[in-house]
């Protein structure tokens, strides 16, 4: 039953408004991994960058996609964490790790084994709109224990107009996503951390926007 519901909502309410009420311009889509595992990483400035990266991918992978976001920000509320976790697919991840608490990358590692292509957002939570603040290291932990799974870098410009951090309607305009080439892991997190760095700036830089205002 969940499953269906899951279907039906993305195929009925989300798809329909994230790709024709926002005027989503993909670039370089044939990027996208086409099966799982995988990760996606992309920079993070609104509550629909989840929705419009989902979007992007046929409905016969919405299975297979497995958002990661933190537990403390969507479990305060029951019906909200419900929602979160069974009908957007929701991997939930704790941010505040003590030792003895167990292995907060253990559910996104079950998950890359069953084949599911992962969304990740390291930058941790939303940033000022259209600005790209700091990687955190935790995609290089993931990426290390995975080393043959594809990396795939995304720039997402845009969302932080439409829904930006605080507000709760969205606001009619354009949304460029730009999809990066796959990497993988490097060797080390030093090298990983810069190399994904480089590649979401270049991706940035390929758009040419004018500094918000």
């Amino acid at each position: 039953m969940t499953a269906t519901l899951r279907y039906l909502f993305f195929l009925l309410i989300v798809r329909p408004l994230m790709l024709l009420g926002l005027g989503v311009n993909l670039r370089h889509g044939e990027r996208l991994p086409a099966a799982g595992p995988a990760i996606v990483v992309a920079n993070h400035n609104s509550h629909l960058d989840t929705l419009v990266l989902m979007t992007l991918f046929p409905q016969r992978l919405l299975r297979r996609l497995r958002p990661v976001a933190a537990t403390d920000y969507f479990l305060r509320r029951r019906d909200l964490a419900w929602f979160a976790l069974n009908i957007i697919g929701i991997i939930p991840l704790v941010r505040d790790v003590r030792p003895g608490h167990g292995d907060p990358l253990a559910e996104c590692a079950a998950a890359l084994g069953d084949d599911a292509i992962l969304i990740l957002f390291p930058e941790g939570s939303r940033g000022e709109p259209e600005k790209l603040g700091a990687f955190k290291t935790g995609i290089a932990h993931l990426a290390r224990r995975h080393p043959t799974v594809s990396v795939v870098p995304v720039f997402l410009h845009g969302l932080g107009k439409v829904l930006p951090r605080g507000e709760i309607l969205p606001v009619p305009f354009f949304v460029d996503v730009f999809i990066g080439e796959a990497m993988g892991w490097t060797g080390d997190k030093a090298s990983f951390m810069a190399d994904l760095d480089h590649r979401i700036h270049a991706l940035a830089a390929e758009g040419n926007f004018p500094a918000w205002e």
